[in-house]
Parts: C-alpha cells; structure tokens; sequence
C-alpha cells in the first residue's frame, strides 16, 4: 500500500477568494477526483482547525495499491486540472509518499 501525504498552507488571499473559501474550494476539487481515477483506493482531504503557525490549512492523504498508480494520478488529466488551481492559492507545499503495511 502506497500513502500519498500533502499538506498545503494556503495565501492569505487568491483568485478574489480569502484563504478559508480557497480551503473548501481546494477540498471539493481533491474530492471531486474520487472514483475518476483509476488506482487511487482512497482520498480524505482535512481543513486545519488550530491556525497555528506551524500548521498546514488543507491536508490530502490518499492510498494506492503500488508506486505505479501513485504515478499514473499525477500525470492523469483530472488531477492536472486541480493542481492548476492549487498552483494559484498555495504558498507552500509539504509532501510525504511512503509504503506502509
């Protein structure tokens, strides 16, 4: 099993939208791709709730079943078309694949 972890902190402001609105915008696109992707087993995308200074705003945590599928969603034209977006309201970008058992 392959664990794909990003964690996004979001600008203040982008497209016309403060942070909080691009927050759920980026969570309903990443949950849009449920079931449009072949090989992605599982998606849960989280909003932050503690504003902290070290913590992210949107967290992605997906799970599939080898290395090859985590390679097949990046370059799948559904999951370009979100990082389109997330390319405009992101400031920072934190990332984690990993196999677990």
């Amino acid at each position: 099993m392959v664990t794909h972890v990003v964690a996004w902190r979001l600008k203040e402001s982008a497209l016309g939208n403060p942070k909080a609105e691009n927050a759920r915008l980026l969570r309903e696109k990443l949950e849009a791709l449920r079931g449009q992707i072949p090989g992605l087993l599982r998606l849960d995308v989280g909003l932050d709730f503690s504003a902290t200074e070290n913590s992210s705003d949107v967290v992605l945590v997906a799970q599939f079943a080898s290395r090859a599928d985590l390679a097949a969603y990046q370059i799948h034209p559904a999951h370009q078309a979100v990082g389109a977006f997330v390319r405009e309201v992101v400031a920072e970008r934190r990332l984690v694949d990993c196999e677990m058992a």
